[in-house]
C-alpha cells in the first residue's frame, strides 16, 4: 500500500500565526501552500517552501477565492474570466517563490469554499481545472474522492490525485458531512487511523451508514490547526506505517 499524506500550510500572515506547520512538515509528505489570498504573505511562503524542501516535502499551490478577511470560507461568485485569472495569478506567486527556492511546485489543491464548490459544481470545476492545465499540464490536482473536481481534472488533461479526509465523516452520497452537524469530525488520532484504514481496506470511502463508495485513494488530508492535531496526524502517519504502508510524497505516489 502506497499513499501521501498531505496538510494545508503558510496560512499564516503578517503578526497572525495558523497552525504548526513545523511541526507537521515532519510528518507529511506534500504540503498545499496558500497563496496569499486567504493566507499567507511573501515572508510565510517563502518559508515554508524552505522548510518543506529541507524536510523532503512536495509542495503545491492553494489557491483561494479572494477573501483574506473571510480565511476564504466564504463563497464568491466570479465570472468565470475574472475566477481564472485569480487562480493564475496565485499559482504564479507559489512557482516564482518555489524557483528561487530550488523546490518544484507539483500540485494544486484548491482551499475552502472554493474547493467545496467545486466539489458540487461541474462549471466551477472546470473553471479551476483549465486554469491549471492553461497554467501548466503537468501538474497535479489534488482533488476530493467523487467530486466534480476530480471528474473535472481528467477532463482537462491533467493528472488528478484523489483526496480523502483523515478527520472528517462522509455521508451517503459521498459527500463531507457539513461542519454544523454534531458527527462531522473524527476526533483524535486513534479515530483517524481506524476511518483511514477503513477506506483503503475497503477499496473506497466508508459513509456514517457504513456504505462503501469506491473509489482510488491516493492522498490522505491532515489538519494541523487544532489543538492536538500534529499528535493526531503523528499517530495516523506511524499507524499506517505499522500497517506495512508506503509514504510518500504526491507526485511519488502518481508516478
Amino acid at each position: 500500500m502506497r499513499v501521501n499524506l498531505n496538510a494545508d500550510m503558510g496560512e499564516s500572515f503578517g503578526m497572525y500565526r495558523m497552525g504548526d506547520d513545523d511541526g507537521l512538515l515532519s510528518i507529511v509528505g506534500s504540503a498545499n501552500v496558500a497563496c496569499g489570498f486567504h493566507g499567507g504573505d511573501p515572508m510565510v511562503m517563502r518559508r515554508t517552501i524552505a522548510l518543506a524542501r529541507e524536510n523532503g516535502v512536495s509542495i503545491g499551490a492553494h489557491p483561494s477565492f479572494p477573501d483574506l478577511v473571510g480565511f476564504g470560507r466564504r463563497f464568491m461568485a466570479m465570472a468565470p474570466k475574472d475566477l481564472e485569472a485569480t487562480l493564475l495569478y496565485q499559482l504564479a506567486a507559489l512557482e516564482g517563490m518555489a524557483r528561487v527556492e530550488e523546490h518544484a511546485m507539483t500540485h494544486v489543491k484548491p482551499h475552502g469554499a472554493l474547493n467545496n464548490a467545486a466539489c458540487e459544481d461541474a462549471d466551477l470545476a472546470g473553471v479551476i481545472a483549465r486554469s491549471v492545465a492553461l497554467f501548466d499540464k503537468e501538474l497535479i490536482l489534488l482533488a476530493p474522492a467523487l467530486s466534480e473536481l476530480e471528474k473535472a481534472g481528467r477532463a482537462a488533461g491533467l493528472k488528478v490525485g484523489i483526496e480523502v479526509f483523515a478527520d472528517r465523516a462522509y455521508t451517503e452520497s459521498g459527500s463531507l458531512v457539513p461542519r454544523s452537524q454534531p458527527d462531522a469530525m473524527v476526533e483524535g488520532g486513534e479515530a483517524s487511523l481506524a476511518h483511514v484504514t477503513a477506506m483503503l481496506d475497503a477499496g473506497g470511502l466508508v459513509t456514517r451508514a457504513g456504505k462503501v463508495l469506491p473509489t482510488e485513494i491516493h492522498s490522505i488530508c491532515v489538519h494541523g490547526d487544532g489543538v492536538h492535531a500534529v499528535a493526531a496526524a503523528r499517530a495516523l502517519r506511524n499507524g499506517l506505517k505499522a500497517r506495512g504502508a508506503t509514504l510518500a510524497p504526491l507526485d511519488r505516489i502518481l508516478a
